[in-house]
């Protein structure tokens, strides 16, 4: 698996996670939409730490800059 997240993208993600996982435990979503958020949630801290997301494979994109592929 190579990498294909940079730095910024992975630092947004981890931001709209923590959003995301603060609007559920504050009550401001709930029900099946705020478990879902939660998912996505775990899936931006998921691909966050592993800089790597599946879903930039089949549209061809990569914010990996040269020097963060090491």
């Amino acid at each position: 698996m190579k990498k294909n997240m940079g730095s910024a993208d992975r630092i947004i993600r981890v931001l709209a996670a923590v959003v995301l996982i603060a609007l559920y435990f504050g009550n401001v979503v709930t029900g099946t939409l705020g478990i879902v958020l939660l998912v996505v949630a775990g899936v931006f801290i998921a691909t966050s730490l592993v800089s790597f997301c599946p879903l930039y494979l089949p549209l061809g994109l990569n914010t990996c800059s040269t020097e963060e592929k090491k």
